[in-house]
């Protein structure tokens, strides 16, 4: 996959993960760029495409998939 287009923004890692790079690098190879990356999988991207940049709550991990569906499904 490609660099996902919200990584170079991506609140997530310039805010909470900023401490931890050891950690955010495993999850932007999990979920934002790389051979194995996939952004369709992301909790966060999964809402930024249906509510856009500002429909993403800045607490939301990517591995949050319930919650980010439940957010989609209006709960």
């Amino acid at each position: 996959m490609a660099e996902c287009e919200c990584l170079p923004r991506c609140p997530f890692f310039h805010d909470q993960m900023e401490s931890m790079p050891a950690m955010a690098e495993m999850v932007k190879a999990q979920y934002c760029s790389g051979d194995r990356a996939d952004n369709m999988k992301c909790a966060r991207h999964m809402v930024f495409v249906v509510r856009g940049r500002d429909g993403v709550p800045s607490d939301l991990y990517p591995s949050e998939l319930a919650r980010a569906e439940a957010l989609l499904a209006g709960e």
